[in-house]
């Protein structure tokens, strides 16, 4: 199914959609800065005590280590792993470089990360040849200008364009056309999809739903009653269809990262370890996209896939990341004793305004207690 957009009474442009990803961005950025770390499994993170891995170089993905598992296993995997502190300072400016590159080529660019975006290019692909060739175009000048590598997926709507990008990781270019979107979808494992996670998954096999083809068998009505909501969603990335926009500049109403544990969690020190990687990483989004927020919302799903939420709101708007720590351990202290082992923790601010740095210092000092 082909997405279309109306430009004038009478036509309709089959949309162009971008998604480029970096690299391994953290771990890339710091093997591009210390050329004694290329080639090596690289970590960022803390290597000791209650550490945890927030990025992993691809030599070091190749052993299992991926970001939020615990610094002590991912050493067990890895003996020769390498960790390196975090320099959000430096990727934050080398995201910067990269969406100025972006807007080079569009201004219907909606970021997802500091290392990750989605562009528009539908009136802007007929001056580079095709999509593809612009895509090309990004990444040689990422590559020119950061000394970093990108990712790029090519498609009509963004669900397949997020698909794409992945396909040919790390360096690579994929791209879906209108002809072939729907077959892609098809022969797809529902679990490499991006919008349905590991609870989701397991529904699905459950159903006997294991690929795109088999989902595609089961109707909006069918879909509801064990989806509620995302029913049309599922339903339509079935068929290659979806009709969100690129969203340039959307208000955004909240932020939010999680973890999903690999084996269910109990323990308070590994809970508010991969907690403080969380806040860290909630903090350094807050400051990429200029936003503060005076709620912080604690998720918990425990092992039975129940979800549980607490809250607590500061006086004032915040980005500090001392205050969101410690706004967070309160709300994770509040849940012990738990009430089972934990699958998934994750944090959310909202409330959400645009923030002066020049004020923010004044702010911080009333949430001193």
């Amino acid at each position: 199914m082909k997405e279309k957009v109306h430009t004038q009474p009478g036509h309709e442009t089959i949309r162009r959609i971008l998604h480029v990803d970096m690299d391994a961005f953290y771990a890339s950025i710091e093997q591009r800065d210390n050329p004694a770390l290329k080639g090596r499994p690289v970590a960022v993170g803390r290597g000791s005590g209650r550490g945890v891995v927030a990025a992993a170089s691809y030599e070091a993905r190749k052993f299992g280590v991926r970001s939020a598992l615990p610094s002590h296993m991912a050493l067990e995997r890895c003996p020769e792993l390498i960790f390196v502190p975090p320099r959000f300072d430096v990727y934050r400016a080398v995201s910067a470089q990269i969406h100025a590159i972006f807007r080079h080529y569009t201004s219907v660019i909606q970021p997802l990360a500091l290392d990750e975006a989605y562009l528009d290019v539908t009136e802007q692909w007929h001056s580079y040849g095709s999509a593809t060739a612009l895509a090309e175009s990004i990444r040689r000048d990422i590559q020119q200008q950061t000394g970093l590598t990108a990712s790029a997926g090519v498609s009509y709507n963004r669900f397949l364009a997020k698909l794409a990008s992945g396909q040919r990781k790390p360096d690579g270019l994929f791209v879906i056309p209108p002809r072939q979107g729907e077959g892609f979808v098809a022969e797809l494992p529902v679990e490499k999809f991006h919008g349905v996670g590991p609870a989701t998954t397991r529904r699905m096999h459950g159903l006997g739903i294991y690929t795109g083809a088999d989902l595609k068998t089961w109707t909006v009505q069918e879909l509801k009653r064990h989806f509620g909501s995302s029913a049309q969603f599922y339903h339509d990335i079935a068929r290659g269809i979806d009709h969100r926009p690129v969203e340039a500049n959307r208000p955004r109403k909240s932020l939010g990262t999680e973890t999903t544990f690999a084996h269910d969690v109990a323990d308070w020190d590994r809970l508010a370890a991969v907690l403080q990687e969380i806040v860290r990483k909630l903090a350094a989004g807050c400051v990429q996209k200029r936003i503060a927020g005076k709620t912080v919302t604690l998720k918990l799903r425990y092992a039975g896939f129940q979800t549980v939420t607490r809250a607590r709101s500061a006086p004032f708007p915040t980005v500090e990341e001392a205050v969101l720590q410690r706004m967070a351990h309160d709300l994770l202290h509040s849940f012990f004793p738990l009430e089972r082992p934990v699958r998934l923790l994750g944090l959310t601010i909202s409330s959400l305004v645009p923030y002066d740095e020049s004020a923010l210092p004044v702010q911080m000092g009333l949430f001193e207690q």
